[in-house]
């Protein structure tokens, strides 16, 4: 077994065959880290690697299911949301921090994780402040296993609060870590719920760059955050599909594959989860990490479903 393990085509050919059979990116992720924590993951670094590039494709590709209107309608609506949120998230995850005694350094990749956009954010903000190498493991271990979870919970929860499309698209931007959970479990509930909490997340995705340059000046770093080039090429894709609208069997076509290629990508993500990963993970980070985002998703659920936060879109 340890010898197929090593080949990458055996994890590309079941990430493939799971995009064509399976229609749940939960399911698809729960398959692949269960493999990973019984058998090992020996190529670890490729698999990340193949995920990252396989879910900026995909969300480009999703790009071609939406209108340019309604994802520049609902991203410069969510702009104030997003700066609340974020600045929220990260005032609280420092008091946390120093309730539970985290490293500084940690709580700060940990609350930034949280705040805006899971590993894309703790990958940018690492070298911005000067983090270790393993604080930086830690908050990607913990930040990957939540995302795992709020993959699954997330839609259950939906349902159960009888959340309109818009809503859930917006609890889901605001409160689940990384790109890739979050347009699964959007595109779980829904078609309209996939458009809302895709632009609402790459919105909030984009204060990486703000809050990573802060980082850095605050540190003394001379780092710089990287762009995430993938965002233009999402509203590349709506504006191509909004101005040629002759073509719209081809548009969703696009947008189709895009939702397959979630599912091999959140295959392949699940698969980073190792048992030497889960061991890096104390109990102090652990613990804050859980409470920080058990804030988030209540306080924002509340809000949205109070009628607080709301997004005036027609699709």
């Amino acid at each position: 077994m340890k010898n197929i393990l090593e080949k990458p085509i055996f994890w590309i050919a079941l990430s493939a065959i799971l995009a064509v059979v399976d229609h749940s990116p939960a399911v698809a992720l729960v398959i692949g880290a269960g493999i990973s924590l019984i058998w090992g993951n020996p190529i670890q670094q490729v698999t990340g690697g193949l995920s990252k590039k396989l879910l900026q494709l995909s969300v480009v590709l999703l790009g071609f299911g939406l209108q340019l209107s309604v994802v520049l309608k609902v991203g410069a609506a969510s702009v104030g949301l997003t700066f609340i949120s974020i600045s929220g998230t990260l005032i609280v995850g420092m008091l946390l921090a120093k309730l539970f005694k985290v490293d500084r350094d940690l709580g700060i990749l940990l609350s930034s994780g949280t705040a805006i956009c899971g590993g894309s954010a703790i990958a940018a903000m690492s070298p911005a402040i000067g983090a270790s190498h393993a604080h930086t493991a830690i908050a990607m271990a913990v930040v990957f296993l939540l995302n795992g979870l709020g993959l699954i919970i997330f839609p259950h929860v939906g349902h159960l609060m009888n959340m309109s499309q818009t809503d859930f698209g917006i609890w889901s931007a605001l409160a689940i870590h990384d790109t890739s959970s979050v347009v699964g479990a959007a595109a779980i509930f829904g078609t309209q719920a996939l458009a809302v909490g895709t632009t609402v997340k790459l919105t909030r995705a984009l204060w990486i760059l703000p809050i990573s340059f802060a980082g850095a000046k605050l540190n003394k770093s001379e780092s710089k955050a990287k762009f995430q080039w993938f965002l233009l090429g999402f509203l590349l894709a709506a504006a191509i599909s909004s101005y040629l609208p002759s073509l719209t069997d081809v548009w969703h076509g696009l947008a189709f594959t895009g939702k397959r290629l979630m599912v091999a990508t959140l295959f392949l993500v699940g698969s980073g989860l190792t048992r030497s990963e889960l061991k890096k993970i104390g109990g102090g980070p652990m613990l804050m990490a859980v409470i920080l985002w058990i804030i988030v998703s209540t306080v924002s659920l509340y809000a949205i479903t109070k009628g607080y936060v709301h997004l005036n879109i027609n699709f």
